[in-house]
């Protein structure tokens, strides 16, 4: 004789185990502490201000459209 199983119960656990699956994807893409954010941020920052004192000039005396060495 088989086993009697609750369709009811059966359906609720197989919800639960998917809202557990799409919460544990929402923690991996979203879930990182203030620290972490913070982190990330100056790191960012830092390295566009270390980007932005290598950058060199425009020269004022040349134009967009003048190409003086010869690239287009």
């Amino acid at each position: 004789m088989a086993d009697v199983v609750n369709l009811r119960q059966f359906r609720k656990r197989a919800e639960r185990a998917e809202k557990e699956k799409t919460a544990e994807q929402n923690r991996l893409a979203h879930g990182r502490t203030k620290a972490e954010k913070s982190l990330t941020r100056a790191l960012n920052e830092k390295a566009e201000k270390a980007l932005d004192q290598g950058r060199l000039e425009k020269r004022a005396d040349v134009s967009e459209g003048d190409d003086r060495d010869g690239h287009s």
